[in-house]
């Protein structure tokens, strides 16, 4: 995807993300491959940390000599005090793997203020019928939105279609039942399993074409849903949006989210991954606004360098999380030049119209560049 600057200059609202130093409070399991972990949040950081349900916060720690970020959907509706996340083991995750082992009361990591859209439409009626269908850990923002949406208002409808391995790989398990138990005719609740057989043939097996459409025709039919959350893998995110499309539903009626389980590959720490220079070789010139302060670095052409590593090079505390378009940590309004953006899982199409580009995700194609990170 190419993008030119655009002269366009109404922004998007947007608050700053910015790390801060957290305590863990509380570290619950939820299976043997994933826990809840709560951070206190000090009253001083409060307006740092409101957030609504469906966003995510990224968690950054030093880990064998090495700086890795992840995000992390928010678990929980809004609470005065803290903030609470799930971490799932990641077959070969090296941040997850690190949670699960060694994180306890009175840690301390760097937490980045919530950011994300997956979030129900600002303004929205409440007294609607919501509908999310997750996959695994996809379901961690979800128990954020059906928690705050069904004890927002006594009108207010959710369901939940939530695919699993088996029951001992269902994360929130107690959760949901618990909910359900408090809105037993408002929360519709249907786990699928894909390795373990239910009496209902439609709530076994993996979740495909076929599956989908049998479960919109009988257990959430689309016709009857006002906002939809998707949340998982890639796949099963995009057999969604495919399936509902097909169905009619319109696309600005559809959240959804990705969760990547890959290592990133780019940048890496906080300092980029070096580029070699070839001296006398062409280059790209790339200037970046970030704090009311400008900054310049060039990248050479052949190296194909995005333009949040080679900001990295020169500022350690340009912002970014995942680095695979997914998070949209590392937005940026372009300003001067054009880039190509290889993915794009975060922005939404008013962004896009607006010159909003992922960073992360973004290779120049001018001679000149120019990206603000502030507005």
């Amino acid at each position: 995807m190419t993008v030119a600057a655009t002269t366009d200059t109404q922004v998007v609202p947007r608050r700053r993300a910015r790390f801060h130093t957290l305590t863990v409070s509380q570290v619950r399991p939820l299976t043997e491959d994933s826990i809840e972990v709560a951070f206190a949040v000090p009253a001083e950081l409060a307006g740092a940390y409101d957030y609504d349900p469906g966003q995510y916060v990224a968690i950054r720690a030093t880990i064998d000599g090495t700086e890795l970020r992840r995000s992390y959907s928010i678990c929980a509706a809004p609470a005065p005090g803290e903030i609470r996340v799930a971490i799932k083991r990641d077959l070969g995750g090296a941040f997850s793997t690190w949670a699960l082992g060694n994180l306890a009361p009175g840690a301390q990591l760097d937490v980045m203020s919530p950011e994300g859209n997956f979030v129900v439409s600002p303004g929205a009626n409440l007294d609607r019928h919501f509908a999310a269908i997750a996959a695994g850990s996809g379901v961690t923002p979800v128990v954020a939105l059906a928690h705050s949406v069904l004890a927002a208002s006594p009108h207010s409808q959710f369901t939940l279609v939530y695919s699993n391995r088996t029951a001992l790989d269902t994360m929130f398990l107690e959760d949901l039942a618990d909910l359900k138990d408090t809105y037993p005719a408002r929360l519709a609740l249907h786990h699928v399993l894909t390795r373990e057989t239910r009496t209902s043939p439609l709530l076994s097996g993996r979740i495909d074409h076929q599956k989908l459409q049998a479960i919109l025709g009988t257990l959430v039919r689309p016709e009857t849903v006002d906002e939809w959350f998707i949340c998982g893998p890639f796949e099963l995110v995009q057999l969604c949006r495919d399936t509902l499309a097909e169905a009619g539903v319109a696309a600005g009626d559809i959240h959804f989210e990705l969760f990547t389980t890959g290592e990133p590959n780019r940048p890496e720490g906080s300092h980029g991954r070096p580029v070699e220079v070839d001296p006398g070789g062409a280059v790209h010139s790339i200037t970046f606004t970030l704090d009311g302060r400008a900054s310049t670095v060039t990248t050479p052409v052949h190296g194909r360098e995005s333009v949040l590593n080679a900001a990295l090079r020169v500022r350690p505390d340009v912002p970014f999380a995942c680095a695979g378009g997914v998070c949209g940590t590392c937005r940026a309004k372009l300003v001067g030049g054009t880039v190509e953006m290889e993915e794009n899982f975060a922005l939404e199409p008013e962004e896009l119209e607006r010159g909003y580009v992922l960073t992360c995700q973004s290779l120049p194609t001018s001679e000149a560049v120019s990206v603000d990170y502030d507005v």
